[in-house]
């Protein structure tokens, strides 16, 4: 993959930061950003020490102008994007304690601009720089289609953002699809799950291996990866 140029947003920890030292390790040129500048470039020069090159920026993907800096910044850095992991997200609340009957507004309204709003600004900013053959990759997880208690804003806008790969899937060439890792211990989830890093590879298999028509518009599992790559 060294002439692969791939875009990962909330890239300075949990999934975000083991996708893209997993795309360091084959090669590729790793473009990624987050709102903390430390964690990213710590993350950043880990994808180096595995043999990828990088790019780092500082941006949130709350800003729409944030994202088209992004994206071009990619795009002259590889001539192209070849992959967009739209992984930024954010959860105000601990997981289960978080009934919408109880959400605040300003909760509510920060979960949406960052969970969907993010990752519509993310791909439509990356889609004038990518080719036809490649490939977006937006995580998600069974709560955005099975509905658990306390799960609030967190799982509504994960629905939302899973309606967003559809829709793009339906209107572009690329191939959009949601890849759900299961559930996997970040700060979004509170910690609970499996290792960022055993997931990572399940993402950089999707971008390179997997048929595109096995996912776009739809939803890869654990299960789907597993079943693929044993």
């Amino acid at each position: 993959m060294n002439e692969t140029t791939v875009v990962v947003t909330g890239a300075s920890s949990g999934i975000g930061a083991a996708v893209a030292r997993a795309f360091g390790r084959t090669g590729a040129t790793v473009v990624a950003c987050a709102r903390d500048k430390d964690e990213l470039w710590s993350v950043l020069d880990d994808v180096e020490d595995l043999g990828g090159t990088t790019e780092g920026i500082r941006a949130d993907v709350r800003d729409e102008l944030d994202m088209e800096r992004l994206m071009e910044t990619a795009a002259r850095r590889g001539g192209h994007i070849d992959v967009l992991v739209a992984n930024a997200g954010i959860n105000h609340g601990a997981p289960g304690e978080m009934p919408m009957s109880g959400e605040s507004y300003a909760a509510f309204d920060d979960t949406f601009r960052t969970n969907v709003r993010g990752v519509f600004a993310a791909v439509k900013e990356a889609l004038p720089h990518m080719n036809a053959d490649a490939r977006v990759l937006v995580p998600s997880g069974s709560i955005a289609r099975d509905a658990k208690p306390g799960m609030g804003a967190y799982a509504v806008s994960k629905a939302a953002a899973e309606g967003l790969v559809r829709q793009f899937a339906a209107d572009c060439d690329q191939s959009v699809g949601v890849i759900d890792p299961g559930l996997v211990a970040t700060d979004v989830t509170g910690g609970q799950g499996r290792d960022p890093d055993d997931v990572s590879e399940m993402f950089v298999w999707a971008a390179t291996e997997a048929e595109p028509t096995d996912f776009d518009g739809g939803v890869v599992d654990l299960a789907a990866w597993k079943k693929a790559t044993r």
